[in-house]
């Protein structure tokens, strides 16, 4: 097989199963180091060890490439698929099924890991028919927030990228930042260009519930406003620790996604799990509708839609009620009022 493709899959799969990032870096790199060489001329550096020689082409990176080169499906790789024909989660398939799009997504335009072609070639790869660009606005400088310069940069890349999609839709999105006074952390202008906005806040989680809900709120009532991410901002497991919820009255808030047409994110990273059980029941009772979403950093991460979907099932969310289960035509007529 190719080995560019056959470093990049095992990258794909390391980064489904939260691999460490240096691990997943090391193939991704090699892939870039050996991308453009033309196969005799790969093979021969194969053969006399220059390539074994070259920085960034380890033991087990240069093991794959030679593999791939004599024909075979790298044994790495043929065990990394094997691990990977199994389900994440034991349940939420029937939903998962169901799913057609994911509007929460990253690039290395922010702080994801990879390019935007390679999420949508990933998306592509799972079946999804559309995938929102959602990378972070300027306040989340820790985060490389994108300006509304380098957010019209990015647009351009996209109508690049749709004009050869075939049937698929890379949709033009921002997690933008709720700020401390309600607002919305992207010029009004730059929103209206939008396909999704994702509003979640970042900063200051430990705010005081009044504090905290009249910000939520602000978001809310905002026209561009599509989704309301990660509501509690809570961390339940990860490298990055654990972090309890943000307090805010959950009543109040999903009373006001479900009068502004705002969804709530189910976001579907397994260190987030994220609104818990609770909520998702008073966003249910409140009427509210839901997007379950990947929060991906990196193309395997996109497959974390099956945590979501799970949770989504376990918890009764009806199919109908979540946006990421509709049509583009359907989800577009949905995001578009108010802006």
């Amino acid at each position: 097989m190719d080995a560019v493709d056959a470093l990049n899959e095992i990258a794909f799969w390391l980064e489904r199963e939260l691999a460490p990032t240096f691990k997943i870096q090391a193939f991704r790199k090699a892939a870039g180091i050996i991308d453009g060489l033309e196969p005799p001329e790969l093979a021969a550096r194969v053969r006399d060890g220059r390539l074994k020689r070259t920085k960034g082409i380890g033991d087990r990176t240069f093991q794959v490439i030679r593999e791939a080169l004599d024909g075979d499906v790298p044994e790495y790789l043929s065990g990394l698929r094997s691990r990977g024909s199994r389900p994440l989660v034991p349940g939420g398939h029937g939903l998962l099924a169901s799913l057609r799009g994911d509007l929460h997504s990253h690039s290395d335009w922010s702080d994801g890991g990879s390019p935007i072609s390679a999420m949508v070639d990933a998306a592509r790869l799972l079946g999804r028919e559309y995938l929102a660009l959602t990378d972070h606005s300027p306040n989340l400088k820790i985060a490389n927030g994108l300006s509304a310069a380098r957010l019209a940069d990015q647009l351009g890349v996209v109508a690049e990228i749709n004009a050869d999609a075939d049937g698929f839709r890379l949709l033009r999105g921002i997690e933008v930042d709720i700020l401390e006074d309600g607002t919305l952390d992207q010029a009004p202008e730059m929103l209206d260009r939008l396909d999704i906005v994702v509003a979640s806040v970042h900063s200051k989680l430990r705010s005081d519930r009044g504090t905290m809900t009249r910000r939520m709120l602000g978001a809310i009532a905002d026209p561009h406003t599509n989704v309301l991410g990660h509501c509690t901002g809570r961390l339940v497991q990860g490298g990055r620790g654990t972090r309890p919820p943000s307090d805010f009255d959950a009543k109040e808030v999903f009373a006001a996604c479900a009068e502004h047409n705002v969804a709530v994110e189910i976001n579907s990273r397994p260190e987030r799990q994220d609104p818990p059980g609770a909520l998702i029941e008073l966003a249910l009772d409140a009427g509210c509708l839901f997007s379950i979403d990947s929060d991906a950093h990196a193309p395997g991460q996109l497959d974390f839609l099956q945590y979501g979907a799970e949770r989504a099932e376990r918890n009764g969310v009806p199919a109908e009620r979540i946006v990421t289960t509709w049509s583009l035509v359907r989800l577009l007529e949905w995001a578009a009022p108010g802006r």
